[in-house]
Order: C-alpha cells, then sequence, then structure tokens
C-alpha cells in the first residue's frame, strides 16, 4: 500500500461499535494489511473476540464502551471516545458502521480527515421517525467525512436517492482466497458435529449470518417447507448467533439445524451444496463472496450490493426478490435439484471471487484513499480535537440551523462527487 511519505509513519484510526460477522473481517483484513506496510494502526472499540485478534496482529487496540445502537448513552460514549482521540492522536480516522460514524463524526467535526464506510445505510434498518431521524443525520454528518466509501455502486446510489451529498468512493469488499477456498465436500462434513448422523450424500442448504432481522432467516423458514416438499431430504443449517435466535429455533423444522456461532465459516460453506443469504439489506454481504471463494453456487436477494458481487450471468439463476419465500423456494430448490449446475456455478465463481473480489484489491484501493487525503491535509497530531466535546446541537444551534452548519461547518465541506479510485474504475470493467 506505501502510503507513509518519507520519514513519516502515518497513524491510522479505527473507529467501530460491537460488531461481529463481516464488519469485524473487513476490520481486521484492513488493519493487517496496513500493519504489514508499515502504518501505525489503532482501533478503537469495545471489548469482543474482534479485540484480541487486533492485538495479535499488532494493533494499538483501545476500549471504547459503547453500544451496537444510539440511545441515552450516546454523550458518554462520545466523550470516552474523544479521550481515546486525544491519546492517539491519529492523522486520519476511518468509521466503520453508522454508530461508529455517529460518534467519530461527532467528535472530529472535519479536523482532521475521516472516512466514513456505512456498511449499509442506517436508515434502512429502522421504520418510521427513527428513519427519518437517521436519515437526517447522515444528510447533515456528511459534510465531516472528508470521504465517505461505499461497498458497492448500489449502496452509493442508495445515499445518493436519499440526498445525502458527500465525496464517494466505491471500493467493493474483498476476501481472502487463501482462507476461503474449496475442499471435499465428504470430508469436510465428517468433521462437523452437528451433521453427525445425517447421511453424506444428503443435500444441505447453509446460511451464514447473524441470526436477526437484516439477514431474513425468518423468510428463509418460510420458504423451506416448499423446498423440503421438492427435496424431501434436504436439510437447512442456520450459522451464526443473534437476537432471532429463539424465535427462529421456534418456528424450525426438523429439517433445519443451529450450528451457533463460529469463529471460522469457511467448513461451513465448503460443506454446502449451496449457500443462502436472504437479506432485507446490505451494502455488500461477505458471505456470498466467501461461498463463491470456495466454489459453492449462491442464492440471494436482490438487495444493495448483491447483483455487484456475482458474474452478470447468475443473476437468472441466483438472484431473488427480498421477502419473497416462493421466489426464494424456487431458486433454491432447482439448484438442490441439479449437481451440474451447481459445480458449474461454483466454478464460474471462485474465478470471478480471485479476479474481481480478492481482498487485496480491497485494501490497495483503500491505502488509495488514504494517499489521497493524507497528502492533501496537515498532520492532525498538532490539530487535533481537545477533551472538551461541545454536543451536537452546539455547532450552528446559537442561529436555529441544524447540527453542523454554524462555525467551523466550512472546515470540511464535501461535494456530490465519485473519487476515481482506480480499483472502482476496473471493478466494473
Amino acid at each position: 500500500m506505501h502510503v507513509s511519505p518519507p520519514n513519516t509513519r502515518p497513524r491510522i484510526l479505527h473507529l467501530t461499535q460491537p460488531v461481529d460477522g463481516g464488519v469485524a473481517r473487513v476490520v481486521t483484513d484492513l488493519a493487517r494489511a496496513q500493519l504489514a506496510d508499515g502504518l501505525d494502526v489503532a482501533v478503537a472499540c469495545p471489548d469482543s473476540p474482534l479485540t484480541a485478534e487486533l492485538r495479535a496482529l499488532g494493533a494499538n487496540v483501545r476500549h471504547w464502551h459503547a453500544t451496537r445502537s444510539p440511545g441515552p448513552s450516546l454523550v458518554r460514549e462520545v466523550r470516552r471516545l474523544a479521550r481515546v482521540i486525544d491519546e492517539v492522536r491519529p492523522d486520519l480516522v476511518h468509521a466503520h458502521s453508522a454508530k461508529a460514524g455517529l460518534a467519530g463524526r461527532l467528535v472530529v467535526r472535519g479536523r482532521i480527515p475521516t472516512v466514513f464506510q456505512p456498511h449499509a445505510w442506517s436508515f434502512e434498518a429502522v421504520d418510521g421517525g427513527t428513519a427519518a431521524l437517521a436519515l437526517k443525520w447522515e444528510r447533515w454528518a456528511a459534510r465531516w467525512a472528508a470521504r465517505v466509501v461505499c461497498v458497492s455502486e448500489a449502496e452509493r446510489a442508495t445515499g445518493v436517492r436519499s440526498g445525502i451529498t458527500g465525496r464517494w468512493t466505491v471500493v467493493p469488499n474483498g476476501i481472502d482466497p487463501e482462507r476461503f477456498h474449496p475442499a471435499d465436500t465428504g470430508t469436510v462434513r465428517a468433521g462437523l458435529a452437528p451433521l453427525a448422523g445425517i447421511n453424506p450424500a444428503t443435500p444441505l442448504a447453509v446460511c451464514v449470518g447473524r441470526l436477526c432481522r437484516q439477514k431474513g432467516q425468518d423468510v428463509l423458514l418460510r420458504a423451506w417447507g416448499a423446498v423440503v416438499r421438492r427435496v424431501p431430504d434436504a436439510r437447512l443449517v442456520l450459522v451464526g448467533d443473534g437476537p432471532d435466535h429463539d424465535l427462529l429455533r421456534e418456528r424450525a423444522p426438523e429439517s433445519v439445524l443451529f450450528a451457533g456461532a463460529v469463529a471460522d465459516a469457511s467448513p461451513w460453506y465448503q460443506a454446502a451444496d449451496l449457500v443462502v443469504l436472504p437479506s432485507r439489506w446490505e451494502g455488500m454481504a461477505l458471505a456470498p463472496l466467501e461461498a463463491m471463494a470456495c466454489a459453492r453456487p449462491v442464492v440471494v436477494t436482490d438487495v444493495d450490493g448483491a447483483r455487484e458481487s456475482l458474474p452478470p450471468s447468475f443473476a437468472a439463476r441466483c438472484l431473488v426478490p427480498p421477502e419473497k419465500p416462493a421466489a426464494l423456494a424456487g431458486a433454491v430448490s432447482e439448484l438442490l435439484l441439479d449437481p451440474l449446475l451447481r459445480a458449474s456455478l461454483g466454478d464460474r465463481g471462485r474465478r470471478h471471487v480471485l479476479t474481481t473480489h480478492d481482498v487485496r484489491h480491497t485494501t490497495e484501493a483503500l491505502a488509495d484513499v488514504y494517499r489521497d487525503l493524507l497528502g492533501t491535509r496537515p498532520a492532525a497530531r498538532s490539530a487535533r480535537p481537545s477533551h472538551a466535546v461541545e454536543p451536537p446541537e452546539a455547532h450552528g444551534a446559537e442561529h436555529g440551523q441544524p447540527p453542523g452548519t454554524g462555525r467551523g461547518a466550512e472546515v470540511n465541506q464535501t461535494t456530490q462527487r465519485v473519487e476515481p479510485i482506480k480499483y472502482r474504475e476496473s471493478s466494473h470493467s
């Protein structure tokens, strides 16, 4: 990546709320690549399995006590984060997901180059007045991001359509093809305890993801009865844990197994005949990319990033409308009944991922973003935020304006443009 100017070692601070799954993987992959390239990498996050992995890589992990979603503790969390930023004195801040993006931009307010990466928009995750408030915040807070990084063109388009004005860069998600690779299905199944006693030839669909509304496992369960009527021996494994675990268990028939949370999902992809992700919203999900890297076919819903993650020829068989159990059941059944087609899709899917979604492309594209921002802005260590953090109402409120429209708002005004990062261009060629 070679971001460093001569005789300096830029200090990058990643911010993340409590995360697991895809966002945790992204942060870990970035930290690993940036440390290997000689950057000084710090991560502010709550205690979790992510912190141990980051420390093992050599990152400077700073404890930031924060909840997953905004709530009454937000003011305290912002003040805690201000202290962390004062101590780390970063040259660039990279905030991941909505909550960290909220707290980080409230603290920094454009005084340090800030990258905000939503990993799916917060206003898509909620309804009614909460969604309106989240969208209003994203519209105002874009002025405090030197760059908004989206993981798909569709995610960027959703932001633009929703009235968010920013300097955009699209960097598609990537995965490690050495970690996610093909393996003999029978051998892998024999080593997975939840599959003990199941015939090795059983048609097996696997869904990997947090058990929550976003990932749509409830839709998959509604579709599963129709699948079993066409493929009577089929089994479904839900890999992951989350707030919907108990509800899903109550609704699940005997042909559905729960594997729980796992540190490494690759054996489950390798054991599958088919991987399914029926999400309600995404930016660009990692699970389908990981599955294709393991040469397994996928069925995914047509949400942001899904169409871009697949080879164009896959859309007819692998892409279904969200929240449509009948369409989902049809696509899953057709593939479970056609082993030759599954093999062909698996082979083409892996070649696609190796070409377009290798994590090395992703980390290099983000290094280009960092180079651009660090090359045009002074080091933050001489202009960092102080411990005193004003509440968000302070800026502009004295004139009856929304947050960020008063004094200091001109520090990091943004424009509605897409920065010409090389990987963005090549990923759509």
